[in-house]
């Protein structure tokens, strides 16, 4: 009776309605939860991979690419511009150590985020023809001295050649350009080499021996630039084999210090290991970054952006870690500016 009585009166009814919605509302429906996770996923990836815009895309999204491709170029510089901050507290590390962990929680980082993007393929792929593993591996060769010579440098007070090392890498892609490419330069960038080369002289005549850091992270990451350039691999795949073929290497030495009780992962302070983990994610994050927005902008552009990254060097091997930086270095380094100054005028001017 009572149950009758209930199902006749109109707020039960009205209790009921408002239940079932409310039911419906807290279930999960896990469908269109995973549909959306899976779309989501696929539109970041697709923003992180994709080529260049087509031929036929209208001059609007072209803008939009644009507008996304500036902020990415500018972060990764930046990043690169503060690792003086993140290499410094791990002083006590041996350089080799860090290179190390650097290279072997990159690959992890890089490797799961092409396996969360199923292009797992394009590594093996790349692995698997004898020619481009090989070549993979001088990339790697190039990479590894980049870094550990970079962190060697931090680690022994040496920021601001380092730095210089990065202003002068464009014009040393200029002559690989030359040299092993045979391309042609016009007035203004033979002018550009000149100019750098003089500040380069006569830094090696002030300090008495050649800037060797500066030169060898010049020479290493053009070189390394000139050779990605002509591999038929996606930057993040071939960063991923790269760091996949030093891998035995990194974990051996690793392994081998833990035995011999020079191991830092875990046995220095929390502080410490932590950033040792930390090195894989700000090797990975910037490529990627770098390899997003340089594909959506002009390379003139890009060419001017790559200074933030030295430029943040440089000030803080100066104002924060007071580095000796005299009127008479100055020089040098103002003819080297100097022919940055004139060779990105140059590129505008021609891209104009």
């Amino acid at each position: 009776m009572e149950s009758g009585s209930n199902r006749g009166d109109p707020r039960s009814d009205d209790r009921e309605v408002r239940g079932v919605f409310a039911r419906q509302a807290l279930t999960p429906r896990r469908d269109e939860v995973r549909a959306g996770l899976v779309l989501a996923y696929r539109l970041v990836t697709a923003t992180m991979t994709q080529a260049q815009p087509s031929p036929t895309q209208s001059a609007q999204d072209a803008a939009k690419d644009r507008g996304r491709g500036m902020p990415a170029l500018v972060a990764a510089f930046t990043i690169w511009g503060l690792l003086p901050l993140y290499l410094r507290p791990l002083g006590a590390v041996p350089a080799l150590q860090i290179m190390a962990h650097r290279s072997l929680w990159c690959c992890l980082c890089v490797l799961g985020w092409l396996a969360l993007a199923g292009e797992l393929s394009q590594v093996w792929r790349a692995l698997g023809n004898p020619r481009t593993r090989l070549r993979l591996a001088v990339t790697a060769c190039l990479i590894t001295t980049n870094w550990l010579v970079y962190v060697w440098a931090v680690g022994h007070g040496r920021v601001v050649e380092s730095s210089l090392g990065y202003f002068i890498n464009p014009l040393v892609n200029v002559l690989l350009g030359v040299f092993v490419l045979r391309e042609r330069l016009n007035r203004p960038q033979w002018l550009a080499v000149l100019l750098a080369a003089t500040g380069v002289a006569y830094l090696t005549w002030l300090a008495g021996k050649p800037p060797f850091i500066a030169l060898v992270l010049a020479v290493s990451f053009g070189t390394y630039g000139l050779m990605r350039k002509t591999l038929p691999v996606e930057p993040l795949a071939g960063l991923a084999a790269e760091t996949l073929l030093i891998a035995p290497l990194s974990a051996a030495y690793l392994v081998w210090s833990e035995l011999h009780g020079a191991g830092s992962l875990g046995h220095a302070s929390t502080f410490v290991s932590g950033l040792l983990l930390l090195g894989g994610p700000l090797t990975a994050i910037p490529l990627a970054l770098f390899a997003f927005g340089a594909r959506r902008v002009a390379y003139a552009t890009v060419g001017l952006v790559q200074y933030i990254g030295p430029s943040m060097q440089l000030l803080l091997a100066v104002f924060l870690y007071r580095e000796p930086f005299t009127s008479a270095r100055a020089i040098g380094f103002a003819c080297i500016w100097a022919a940055l100054a004139l060779y990105a005028w140059d590129g505008w001017r021609r891209s104009a």
